[in-house]
């Protein structure tokens, strides 16, 4: 909500708009599977103004692959994603940040069809970023938080930024 009132876009790609019944978007962009996903983002990186936002669900890892307890189809579809990275690399401009991260633990391995970790990774990266370790996180709003930083809107106050952790 943050962000759209200060003019920025907030564009939902794949089921986000859906997930927060469409809080704070200016656009969403439908698409199926995790590469029709990733070119979406992409084209949307290509047209997005600053001080906007995309927010993509790769949700073939979840729903596909996690919940199945398909570790080859996990697999595969990590290796495809991965061989992706080299062209969201490219279309990162000076000042862009990209955080990657899961809203739920889904091994594939575990037993059963249930959500299975605590804990998920967070991944945070661009062109003026400094990888360091973030050390474990006490709460999932610390991204919102990073983010509201960065993009220069007013804080939630529900977390703790690590902008200047990783941005000198």
């Amino acid at each position: 909500d943050r962000v759209k009132e200060c003019g920025g876009d907030v564009i939902a790609v794949g089921k986000i708009s859906d997930i927060y019944a469409g809080q704070g978007v200016t656009h969403h962009v439908k698409a199926n599977g995790n590469m029709a996903l990733f070119d979406e983002t992409l084209n949307a990186m290509r047209s997005v103004k600053d001080g906007s936002l995309i927010f993509t669900n790769f949700v073939d890892f979840d729903m596909l692959y996690g919940h199945r307890r398909d570790v080859a189809g996990y697999a595969a579809a990590l290796e495809a994603f991965d061989r992706r990275i080299p062209e969201l690399l490219a279309a990162l401009r000076p000042g862009d940040l990209v955080i990657a991260t899961a809203d739920h633990g889904c091994d594939p391995t575990a037993s059963g069809h249930d959500h299975t970790r605590e804990h998920v990774p967070v991944l945070a990266f661009g062109p003026d970023v400094t990888p360091v370790d973030l050390g474990q996180r006490e709460s999932f709003a610390d991204m919102g938080e990073t983010l509201a930083e960065h993009l220069g809107v007013a804080p939630v106050g529900t977390g703790k930024s690590f902008l200047s952790k990783i941005c000198s």
